[in-house]
Formats: structure tokens, C-alpha cells, sequence
């Protein structure tokens, strides 16, 4: 504690630490961001009701040569139009066009409104993600900070023992000094006291590893500050588990509705495309009906219009097949996202069950080490009391001394479980807000 206050640390409560983790851990980020990605989706997906205006502006110097005959659609070959050419010229000539074309779907049979769900569907989802991974954080950082208390309990005890030790060692040399006691309860003393700095030193280990997984999760280093989190929690009952509320079920029922969002877009396929067109468009050439070519800039500028309104229906006639196959896995997807829901839930409720195991299990030893530990003091006292007199040995002072520090550490721990107990089953539920109430 005062090395950290003497590196200017600042103690922190859980719920800070909590909100630390919230603020600065990277996953979080990402996920807002995906958040934001998907809400650009449904963005993209309402433009489909806008009309598709496209302009085109051409300029090319070719041949006129033009031919009888039908060419099969295809994407190599350039066009040209006009009558054939009885002689095969190859001198060329300017040619221009410039134009819009107008398109709008007026109706599509509700095409766009099922990819604007799919849309929607997908921002829900990448929402409740955030929020999970929120949960997951908040939970990480908790339980790192319960961890940390409870290194430090560990440290605290041990260090306990090493003040223990050396106290009993001075006693020791003064009356092996004195020729009352052998000189080999030196050398165990010191063994004794050895072994308890090395604890010591694997504690503090403990501590560092626990602080660095709080600065990983906070992006700071952070000083506990446990407040209540070393006495036993006030006897409440186990808050009423929703398992759809949990922040897992949440996300996977976001799943099924995107399923079922893509699946009705798979089944508004086989609808008939209705397109209202408009065009404006003009057209230069450098040659003229009959084959002659004035050149100079003719055909550097449009020098023919036209205008064009009508109305297009396209209809995937041989798409039948294919439909009915993507309409049948995307049903089955559908139906595996409801069985992962179901799975979740029987998972979740799995969990609550073994955490409110946990809780009992924990509260028990809560409530019975305060013995063990008065009667571990009492012990220690009793064996020191006894070695002084010159009625036990060392190995009695020792064992008593070693039982102790394990009583308190398990004293502390016990309480320590409690929390933590509580912290698993409110992290089993999905709601972390009945555990960090009771935390001040």
C-alpha cells in the first residue's frame, strides 16, 4: 500500500475499475464500431427506394465499317450502328455520345423492405454484441479485481509470519545464547523464516499478475481499494434469474430474427423486376447515311437526340430451382439458431444452478473459519507460551505458527469467496447490477 501511494497511484473502487474497463478495453471499441458499420447497412438499404439515375459521356475516333448479321450478346466485341458499309474502309471518322437513363422500381413486392430488415436485423445483432462484450468485460474486470484483493490478503498474511518468525527467532537466540535451548532451534527458526519470506515473495508475485491483468482490461495501473469486500456480504437472497434477459440469449435471439430476416428475402426472389426508364441521349458521328465522310470535326458533337420513357419487366423464369434450394437452408438455418437458443438457455441455467452451489458452499465456510482462526491463535499462543517455558519444542511453536497463517489466509479467502460466489452467479445470470449493489 505505501508503494503505491508513494508512486502516486489512485486507489480505486471496484465499480471505477469496472467503468475504467468499460472505457479503455479495445474489444469494446470494435464492437461499437461494428455497431456503427451495420447501422451504415441500414442506411445503404434504404436507397434502394431512390431512383438510379446514370450519365454517360463518350468520345472515340473508329472505323465505320458495319456488317449484316447477328452477334450473340457478349462483352468483348464493340458495337456500331447504322447501315453496312459496301466497301470495306478503313480510314476513321469522330464519334460522340452523351446521355441519362432514368430507372425506379415503383413496387418490388416488398423486395426492399425484406433487405432493409435483414438490414435492421443485423445492426440488432451487432448491438447485443456490444453489449455482451460489455458484460464479458465488466465481469473480466470484477473478478480480476477480487483476485487482487485477495492476493494482497495473501501477502498480508504471510507477511504476518515472517514478523511471527523473526520474533520467535530472537527468543530463540537468547536462550540458546543461555545454553537453554539447543542451538539447532536457531537453524530450524531460520528455516522457518525462510520459507515464509519465499511465501511472502510468491504472493507479491501473485499480486503483480493480478494487477496486470486490471492494467490489460483498464489500460492503467490500479490500486484496490476493497471497502466492504473484506467483510462477509449481508445475508440477501438470490435475485430472480431471467434467463432472456441474459445478455447471450439476447444476442443469440437477434440471431433468429436475422435468420428469419434472410429468409424472407429468399422467398421474394422469384417476384417479377418492374422498372420505369426514362432517357435523354444524343449522338454524334463523323459519317453520314449513305457512307460519306465530310471529316474536319464532324462528329466531335452530338448532332442527334432522342428521348425514351417506357416500362421493363424482367422475370427470373429458370431461377425456380435455385430459390426453393437457398429458401431450404436458409429455413435450416433458421431452425439451428433456435436449437443454439435452446442450448443457450439450458447452459445458462446450468450455470445459475452451480454458482448458487457455489454461494451456499461459500457462505458455509464463511461462517465457520472465524473458529479455526481463534482457535489457531489460540494454538500459537499456547505453543509459544509453552516453548518460553521450556515445555514444548520448537516444532510445536512452528506448526502452530504455520496453521495461523493458514487459517488466515482461509478466513480471509472465505470471505473473499463469498463475492466471488456472488459475483459468478450474477455473471451466470447476466446481471451484474445485484452484486455490485451490495458493493460500497
Amino acid at each position: 500500500m505505501a508503494l503505491c501511494a508513494a508512486a502516486g497511484l489512485h486507489a480505486q473502487s471496484l465499480r471505477e475499475t469496472i467503468d475504467a474497463a468499460l472505457a479503455n478495453y479495445p474489444s469494446i471499441r470494435v464492437s461499437d464500431e461494428q455497431v456503427k458499420a451495420a447501422a451504415a447497412g441500414v442506411t445503404l438499404a434504404r436507397t434502394a427506394w431512390l431512383p438510379k439515375v446514370d450519365g454517360l459521356a463518350q468520345l472515340n475516333r473508329a472505323t465505320k465499317n458495319n456488317v449484316y448479321g447477328l452477334l450473340l450478346p457478349q462483352s468483348t466485341l464493340p458495337n456500331i450502328s447504322g447501315p453496312p458499309n459496301p466497301v470495306n474502309d478503313m480510314g476513321s471518322v469522330w464519334g460522340t455520345a452523351v446521355g441519362f437513363l432514368v430507372s425506379w422500381e415503383p413496387y418490388d413486392f416488398g423486395q426492399r423492405t425484406a433487405n432493409l430488415n435483414v438490414a435492421e436485423a443485423l445492426r440488432r445483432r451487432a448491438q447485443t454484441g456490444v453489449e455482451r462484450t460489455r458484460f464479458e468485460v465488466a465481469a473480466l474486470a470484477a473478478d480480476a479485481y477480487l483476485t487482487t484483493v485477495a492476493a494482497q490478503q495473501t501477502v498480508r498474511a504471510a507477511e504476518a509470519q515472517v514478523k511471527r518468525s523473526r520474533q520467535i527467532g530472537e527468543i530463540i537466540r537468547a536462550l540458546a545464547k543461555a545454553e537453554l535451548r539447543p542451538g539447532a532451534d536457531v537453524s530450524r527458526n531460520d528455516a522457518d523464516l525462510a520459507s515464509a519470506e519465499i511465501q511472502v515473495v510468491q504472493a507479491t508475485a501473485t499480486v503483480a499478475t493480478a494487477r496486470a491483468t486490471l492494467l490489460q482490461l483498464t489500460g492503467k495501473d490500479v490500486q484496490v481499494a476493497p471497502a466492504n469486500l473484506l467483510e462477509p456480504p449481508t445475508d440477501s437472497p438470490v435475485p430472480t434469474v431471467d434467463l432472456a434477459k441474459s445478455p447471450y440469449a439476447m444476442e443469440q435471439e437477434a440471431g433468429i430474427a436475422e435468420a428469419e430476416a434472410r429468409r424472407r428475402v429468399i422467398e421474394r426472389a422469384y417476384f417479377p423486376k418492374i422498372n420505369l426508364q426514362a432517357a435523354s441521349y444524343a449522338r454524334g458521328t463523323g459519317v453520314s447515311a449513305i457512307g460519306a465522310t465530310p471529316g474536319g470535326a464532324n462528329g466531335l458533337g452530338p448532332n442527334i437526340f432522342n428521348y425514351a420513357f417506357g416500362l421493363t419487366v424482367t422475370f427470373p423464369l429458370m431461377d425456380i430451382h435455385s430459390i426453393r434450394a437457398r429458401r431450404e437452408i436458409a429455413e435450416h438455418q433458421k431452425l439451428a439458431e433456435n436449437a443454439r437458443y435452446d442450448q443457450l438457455l439450458a447452459d445458462i441455467n446450468a450455470h445459475v444452478r452451480k454458482a448458487k452451489d457455489l454461494l451456499d458452499t461459500a457462505r458455509r465456510v464463511a461462517e465457520l473459519t472465524p473458529r479455526q482462526l481463534e482457535a489457531a491463535r489460540q494454538a500459537e499462543a499456547q505453543a509459544g507460551a509453552r516453548y518460553k517455558a521450556g515445555l514444548g519444542t520448537l516444532i510445536e511453536v512452528a506448526d502452530a505458527q504455520r496453521l495461523l497463517t493458514q487459517s488466515e489466509i482461509d478466513a480471509s479467502l472465505a470471505r473473499l469467496n463469498v463475492w466471488r460466489a456472488m459475483l459468478q452467479v450474477a455473471a451466470a445470470a447476466g446481471d451484474l447490477k445485484p452484486f455490485l449493489d451490495q458493493v460500497h
